[in-house]
C-alpha cells in the first residue's frame, strides 16, 4: 500500500535556511519515505527570487530569455524555452505565483545538487533511508494539462531500467525505463491542491529496490543524439 500525504506546519521559507531542519521538524518521516519537495521553496532557501522593474513591461521576457539556453516556440508572451539544465518548460519554470507582488522565482541552479543537499541534512538528523524528489509543475507536448514532474532527486532512482529483464510471457524487454522519480513527484502533486501552498508531501509504502543514488539530469533528461524531435 502506498500513503501519500502532506504534512501540516511547514512555514513560509527564506533564503538561508535548513530545509532538512524544517522537515525533520515538522514531518513524521519513517524509513524509505521519498520526501517530495516543491522547486519553490528550494529555490526561495537558495536566494533564487528576483524583484522585476515595474516600469520595465519587457523585465519578465529578459529575465525568461535569461534562464533559457534557448526558444523553442513562441507565442504572444509565452515562450517555450530550454533551459541550462536541459528541460524543456514554459518561461524557462519561472514563477510568479504565491510569491510577493512584483517578485518571481527561478528554477534552482542545480537541481540534484540541492535534493543531494537536503538528503544529507535529513540522513544527519534522522538516521533514515530517505529519498528526496525535487518536483515542478510542467506541461506536457500533445496533451492538455499540466502534472508535477522530478527536476533532482538524492537516494532514490530517476529511472528504473527494466531492459535486459523479462516480462509476464518471458519476452525480453529491450525499451523499458520506467521515470518512477517523475511518477512520485507526480502522484504527490495529488496531495498538495495548487492554491493550498503545500511546499512538501511525503510518499511512504515504496517499494525498497528505488532507494539508491540517483542524478535526474543525467537518468531522465533525454541526450540530445536520442531525441528525434530535434
Amino acid at each position: 500500500m502506498i500513503t501519500i500525504f502532506a504534512p501540516d506546519g511547514i512555514p513560509e521559507v527564506v533564503a538561508g535556511d535548513n530545509l532538512g531542519e524544517i522537515i525533520s521538524s515538522n514531518c513524521e518521516l519513517e524509513n524509505h519515505d521519498a520526501v517530495v519537495v516543491t522547486s519553490k521553496i528550494v529555490s526561495k532557501a537558495e536566494g533564487r527570487v528576483v524583484h522585476l522593474d515595474p516600469n520595465d513591461d519587457s523585465a519578465f521576457e529578459k529575465l525568461v530569455l535569461s534562464e533559457a539556453k534557448r526558444v523553442l516556440r513562441r507565442r504572444g508572451k509565452l515562450l517555450i524555452t530550454e533551459t541550462f539544465h536541459g528541460f524543456i518548460c514554459a518561461n524557462s519554470g519561472i514563477d510568479q505565483s504565491n510569491v510577493d507582488e512584483g517578485c518571481a522565482v527561478l528554477l534552482p541552479k542545480d537541481p540534484d545538487l540541492s535534493a543531494r543537499r537536503i538528503h544529507k541534512q535529513l540522513l544527519a538528523r534522522t538516521g533514515l533511508t530517505l529519498g528526496v524528489i525535487i518536483s515542478d509543475t510542467f506541461g506536457r507536448t500533445w496533451r492538455k494539462g499540466v502534472t508535477d514532474v522530478a527536476l533532482g532527486c538524492a537516494g532514490i532512482a530517476g529511472i528504473l531500467d527494466l531492459r535486459g529483464t523479462r516480462d509476464s510471457r518471458g519476452r525480453t524487454l529491450v525499451a523499458t525505463e520506467i521515470a518512477v522519480a517523475d511518477e512520485i513527484a507526480a502522484a504527490a502533486e495529488l496531495a498538495k491542491p495548487k492554491a493550498a501552498g503545500t511546499p512538501v508531501v511525503i510518499v511512504r509504502g515504496l517499494h525498497t529496490e528505488l532507494f539508491r543514488r540517483a542524478s535526474i539530469a543525467k537518468e531522465i533528461v533525454r541526450h540530445p543524439s536520442e531525441d528525434l524531435f530535434r
